[in-house]
């Protein structure tokens, strides 16, 4: 009894984190299409419905207090990383965060840029360190600091998977949890050519090899990209550094706005590029009394 018991709540858990999905998010606000929240409202929280909720809103605000304390799972690793250390240390005004970027055979969780180039990977105490080594080794040729996000407990077991990696914890701080810089990552002022143009969309490795050399090599499109790594690795490392955040930072980004997001949705948002106009028509929907 007492094991069903366990593995009933963490399936409720499990259920809680899958409706902090960009599908379920891209039907609310297409179809405004409330079912698979219904759902679990049905099965999980029916008594509650009245008493601890009363909106969607309400009941999203009551799902992540109940993920932040019992399941903390990917996407709250995520929204307390833009909550604590984002809005709160490193501001939006000259900000930009990505979500997954890709870097060499790995993708970076999340992916900043102000005035330097931070990556951020996050082993949740659900995850594995299978792939670390490799993924820290992909981001380290690229980044100037790296970060292992994860819970305080974990710390030693992360600590020196790699001497360049800085750790952030989620930490107890009083009756909360919050976001706490443990280790910081050693600057690094190398980069891979090979691995940064890879990472790059056309136009962006295009613009770093006008910027800097004045104009394109004049090859066929078919030899440019060819062409464009050979130029590339002529360029001091420094320099290329600089000119890859520049380039970054042009991305259409919606990370200024995430301090208007509820606190509760600023991941969602940053992940769907949700606007202004668009957060309101959201945010209308979520303010509605929940019928089943």
């Amino acid at each position: 009894m007492k094991k069903h018991i366990i593995n009933s709540r963490k399936d409720r858990m499990r259920s809680y984190a899958s409706i902090f999905s960009s599908s379920t998010f891209a039907r609310v606000i297409q179809h405004e299409d409330f079912d698979f929240i219904n759902k679990k409202i049905e099965r999980y929280d029916f008594p509650e419905l009245g008493k601890s909720f009363f909106t969607y809103s309400d009941y999203l605000r009551y799902t992540y207090k109940h993920l932040k304390k019992e399941y903390r799972c990917e996407y709250i690793y995520k929204n307390e990383l833009i909550n604590e250390l984002l809005l709160k240390k490193y501001g939006t005004k000259n900000t930009i965060v990505i979500n997954e970027f890709k870097v060499g055979n790995s993708v970076a969780d999340m992916v900043l840029f102000n005035g330097t180039s931070k990556a951020f990977e996050i082993k949740t105490e659900l995850d594995s360190e299978k792939r670390l080594s490799g993924q820290l080794n992909d981001y380290i040729r690229v980044f100037k600091e790296c970060y292992i996000v994860t819970h305080e407990s974990l710390i030693d077991k992360y600590i020196d998977k790699n001497e360049n990696t800085g750790i952030i914890a989620f930490a107890k701080h009083g009756n909360s949890l919050k976001m706490q810089e443990i280790k910081s990552a050693i600057i690094n002022d190398k980069i891979d050519a090979d691995i940064l143009i890879r990472s790059l969309r056309t136009q962006e490795y295009r613009n770093i090899i006008s910027q800097y050399f004045g104009e394109l090599p004049g090859v066929s499109n078919f030899k440019m990209f060819d062409a464009c790594l050979s130029l590339m690795k002529q360029i001091p490392e420094n320099e290329l550094n600089n000119l890859f955040i520049i380039e970054l930072k042009k991305r259409v980004s919606n990370t200024q706005l995430l301090h208007s997001f509820n606190y509760e949705l600023r991941q969602l948002c940053l992940s769907l590029k949700i606007n202004t106009k668009c957060y309101e028509e959201l945010n209308l929907k979520l303010s509605q009394p929940i019928k089943l």
